[in-house]
């Protein structure tokens, strides 16, 4: 009964989210708009066609947060199955030619038309909530692991190592909150490990961002050549930045700066102090989400959060990891900041679906 009294006083969502969520979104179109302004301006004539686009896609991103925030979470729980099933099929039909769209080496984006997106944004909350459900149903351990495999070879058959390496983070972050049996828990983390290890032994390609990340000084003009702009970028900085507007490293010099390089481009202009600034603003908004998973009402909805934090601190961590070289470069974008339709339309409904468990918790 006293539980029960919680839930119904506590009907705001949780604000404090709300702000951390709007400011890096601001942020990061602050950043789009400096970081791709050289390569729009040599490629479309326009120094602000990426960020226009940006811009279009973030107003997306809150219509979708708006909606997911007043929908009730456990509405999701209903759809868990046919949603995970068809971005499963989705996903697989990234690889057929034609469908399709290869870039940068990898099929990652599935093209309809003018639109194209990536499948495997939208599988991460597809998953996420289906894991929530069989964890609450309390299905045998296969039920678990099963999905999980499945996504993580389609994806990584595109190929995309850095995003199932996000994926498998946040589906073993819910099967373990789950209460799994330790013993299938470490079997399957400990087969996890290896696969990916023959996985980047087996692929010249992976096994190149090895070698880059391990020897950075090798093949300054080849492999590693990417890394060492970065690490120019962020030496330039040094404590205070360059100023805003002022960097040197984007206008051609670092690949993919508006994209899985913008940390560099921020921290080149903000220096130290102002990157260190952004981290803790995601660090604040990481415990905000595992707080409402903390609090969450029901086994649903608290795995169901635990998935959603993960994914975002997930990418986070290996986004900015990777630019501070602690780990391989990976091409996961940074939440936020990032220049990309699909990656910010999920996040955003990933917190249209926090700020909703958060009207249900029992903080009070």
């Amino acid at each position: 009964m006293r539980k029960t009294q919680l839930l119904k006083q506590n009907k705001r969502i949780n604000k404090t989210l709300l702000f951390l969520v709007i400011s890096l979104t601001l942020l990061g179109l602050i950043a789009v708009a400096d970081a791709s302004a050289p390569q729009a301006l040599n490629v479309f004539k326009d120094k602000y066609y990426f960020v226009k686009q940006q811009i279009f896609w973030a107003f997306l991103g809150f219509v979708v947060l708006f909606i997911a925030s007043k929908v009730n979470y456990s509405f999701w729980k209903k759809l868990a199955a046919p949603l995970f099933w068809t971005s499963l099929l989705i996903l697989f039909l990234v690889l057929i030619p034609g469908l399709g769209m290869k870039a940068l080496g990898a099929r990652r984006w599935l093209v309809v038309g003018s639109f194209n997106f990536q499948p495997s944004e939208l599988v991460k909350f597809t998953l996420a909530v289906y894991l929530a459900k069989v964890a609450e149903r309390k299905r045998q351990v296969m039920a678990f692991f099963l999905p999980l495999f499945s996504v993580c070879l389609l994806i990584i058959l595109q190929p995309d190592l850095g995003t199932a390496l996000i994926i498998m983070a946040m589906g073993m972050s819910q099967i373990f909150i789950s209460g799994i049996n330790l013993f299938y828990f470490l079997s399957f983390a400990i087969f996890g490990g290896i696969s990916s290890l023959l996985l980047i032994f087996t692929s010249d390609y992976r096994k190149n961002r090895l070698l880059t990340f391990l020897q950075h000084i090798k093949d300054p003009l080849g492999r590693d050549y990417h890394l060492r702009q970065i690490l120019l970028a962020l030496g330039s900085g040094g404590l205070f930045g360059v100023g805003l507007g002022q960097s040197r490293q984007k206008f051609l010099f670092l690949p993919e700066a508006a994209t899985d390089s913008v940390f560099a481009i921020i921290a080149e202009e903000v220096g130290f102090i102002g990157s260190i600034v952004i981290i803790f603003l995601f660090i604040w908004l990481i415990v905000k989400c595992l707080s409402i998973a903390k609090n969450a009402p029901d086994e649903f909805s608290r795995v169901l959060a635990i998935g959603l934090s993960a994914w975002i601190g997930g990418q986070v961590l290996l986004n900015i990891g990777s630019m501070v070289a602690i780990t391989p470069l990976t091409g996961v974008p940074l939440p936020f900041f990032s220049y990309g339709g699909s990656a910010l339309i999920m996040i955003l409904f990933a917190c249209g679906i926090l700020l909703n468990i958060s009207k249900s918790t029992n903080e009070q």
